[in-house]
C-alpha cells in the first residue's frame, strides 16, 4: 500500500534525479510490502484453506501486466503525479478527484487496520489479549499522528530500512519453517469451492496495492526508458518469492491453524526457533507498523491538502500544503476518521479481516482506474496494452468479490462527484 503525495496536475519535476536500479528497488518493492502482509496468509487461509494459494499466484500473475503498464506509464510521463495524474490525461479532471478521494478515503481505514496488526503481534507476545492489542493499536495510531502534526518525517533511508526489515522477517521465517511443510496439510484443497478463492483474493489485494509507486518515482531516475522495467522486474521477483513461500509455508506448518490465528509470522517462528521469536516477532511488527502508519498519515495529509488546493476537496484542506509546511487541517480529518473507525472496530463493528477488505476495496478500485488510463494512453493491441485489458479485468472480478463493501468506493465517487458539481454551481 502506497500513497498519492501530489497533486492531480503533474508537477514539476526536480532538476536532480538520484536514484539508481537499486535503491529504486528497494524503495518499489517496499512500495508494495507492507504491514498487512503480517496477518493475510491467515485471512486468506480462513476464507480458502490450501486453494488460497491460488488467489495469491493469481493476484501475482495480475501483478506482471499491473506493474508493466504503470512503469510505461511513467516511462512515458514522467512526474510525480502518479495515477491521478495519468486519470487526468486519459479521462479528465472529475475522474482523476474521484481516484484522490479514494486514495484519502482508504488511508484512515488502512492505518487502523495496520495499527491493529502491530497490536496484536505485541499482545500475542506478552498475553495482553485483545484488549492489549486495542490499547497498542491506539498508542501505535496517537504517536503517529502527534509525530506528523509537529512535522517530524521519517527520512527515506529509515523507510527503506524498515521495508528491508520487513523483506528479511519474511525471508527468514520462510527459510526457518519450510523444513516442517507437510504435504498432509494441503488436503483437501478446495474445501470452500472455486468461489472463497475469489474471496481470498478481494482480501489479498490489500498486499498487492502499490504499483503505482513506479510511477510516482519515475521523474527521479536518469533515465526512467531504461531503468524503470529494471526496477519493475525485480521487484516482481522480490515479492514473487516472499509471497508464495510466505503463502505455502503457512499451510503447510500450520495447516487448519493457520486460520485461526492472527499472528501467522509469530506461530510459524515460534514452530521453528522456538518461545523466544514471539518477542522477536512483536518488535518487528510494532517498528513496521508505526513506520507504515506513519508514512500513510504523512502522504495522506499532503494529498487531502492537494485536493483542497486543487478544487477537488474543501479549500479549508489546503491550508499547509506548501513545501515545508504542515497540513494540520488535512491531518486532523484523517484522524478524527480514523478514531471514529477504530472506536466502531473497537466496540465489535468491523474486524480486521472486514478492515483490510474495505481497504482492498478502494485500492482496487484505483488501480483499475489506472489499469482504465493505461488503455487510453498507451499504444493500442501491443502486448502491453493486452495485458492491461486481462489485469483490468482480473481487477474487475476481484472487486466484484469485495460484495456490498464496494458501497465504499462508491459513497467517495458520489462525495466527490457532489463537491464538483456544488463548487461549479456557486462559482
Amino acid at each position: 500500500m502506497t500513497v498519492q503525495e501530489t497533486s492531480l496536475a503533474a508537477p514539476e519535476r526536480a532538476d536532480i534525479r538520484r536514484l539508481g536500479i537499486g535503491s529504486g528497488t528497494a524503495l518499489c518493492a517496499g512500495a508494495v510490502l507492507g504491514p498487512g502482509v503480517l496477518t493475510l496468509p491467515s485471512l486468506a487461509a480462513a476464507a480458502a484453506g490450501p486453494a488460497s494459494i491460488l488467489a495469491w499466484v493469481v493476484l501475482l500473475a495480475m501483478c506482471v501486466p499491473v506493474a508493466a503498464s504503470f512503469a510505461a506509464l511513467g516511462a512515458r510521463f514522467p512526474d510525480g503525479g502518479g495515477v491521478a495524474t495519468y486519470v487526468h490525461r486519459a479521462i479528465g479532471p472529475r475522474a482523476a478527484a474521484v481516484v484522490g478521494w479514494w486514495f484519502y478515503g482508504a488511508v484512515p481505514i488502512g492505518v487502523v487496520s495496520a495499527a491493529w496488526i502491530g497490536g496484536k503481534y505485541v499482545a500475542d507476545a506478552v498475553g495482553w489479549g485483545e484488549p492489549g492489542a486495542y490499547a497498542v493499536a491506539g498508542a501505535v495510531l496517537a504517536g503517529a499522528l502527534v509525530s506528523n502534526a509537529v512535522g517530524l518525517r521519517m527520512s527515506g533511508r529509515v523507510q527503506l530500512l524498515l521495508g528491508g526489515l520487513l523483506a528479511a522477517v519474511l525471508l527468514c521465517t520462510v527459510l526457518t519453517a519450510a523444513p516442517q511443510v507437510s504435504a498432509a496439510h494441503f488436503t483437501p484443497f478446495l474445501p470452500g469451492g472455486w468461489a472463497s478463492v475469489g474471496s481470498a483474493a478481494s482480501v489479498l489485494f490489500f498486499a498487492f496495492a502499490g504499483w503505482e509507486a513506479a510511477s510516482h518515482l519515475s521523474g527521479e531516475f536518469a533515465d526512467p526508458r531504461r531503468d524503470l522495467p529494471r526496477v519493475t522486474r525485480r521487484t516482481l521477483l522480490v515479492i514473487t518469492v516472499l509471497y508464495l513461500g510466505l503463502a505455502v509455508v503457512t499451510i503447510g506448518v500450520l495447516g487448519p491453524a493457520a486460520a485461526d490465528t492472527d499472528t501467522p509470522l509469530t506461530e510459524l517462528l515460534a514452530r521453528s526457533v522456538g518461545s523466544a521469536a514471539r518477542p522477536v516477532a512483536a518488535a518487528a511488527a510494532l517498528f513496521l507498523t508505526f513506520g507504515a502508519v506513519n508514512s500513510y498519515l504523512a502522504g495522506a495529509s499532503r494529498l487531502g491538502a492537494a485536493l483542497g488546493r486543487d478544487g477537488a476537496a474543501p479549500r479549508l484542506l489546503a491550508k499547509g500544503g506548501a513545501p515545508g509546511e504542515v497540513p494540520r487541517r488535512s491531518l486532523a480529518v484523517l484522524g478524527g476518521t480514523a478514531v471514529a473507525v477504530g472506536a466502531a472496530a473497537g466496540f465489535g463493528g468491523a474486524d480486521l479481516d472486514l478492515l483490510m477488505r474495505a481497504t482492498a476495496t478502494c485500492l482496487a478500485a484505483v488501480t483499475l482506474a489506472g489499469l482504465a488510463a493505461a488503455l487510453v494512453l498507451l499504444p493500442r493491441r501491443t502486448p502491453l496494452w493486452c495485458g492491461a485489458v486481462a489485469s483490468s479485468l482480473l481487477t474487475a472480478a476481484v472487486l466484484a468479490f469485495a460484495g456490498w463493501l464496494l458501497v465504499i468506493p462508491a459513497v467517495l465517487a458520489c462525495a466527490a462527484g457532489g463537491f464538483l458539481t456544488l463548487r461549479r454551481g456557486l462559482r
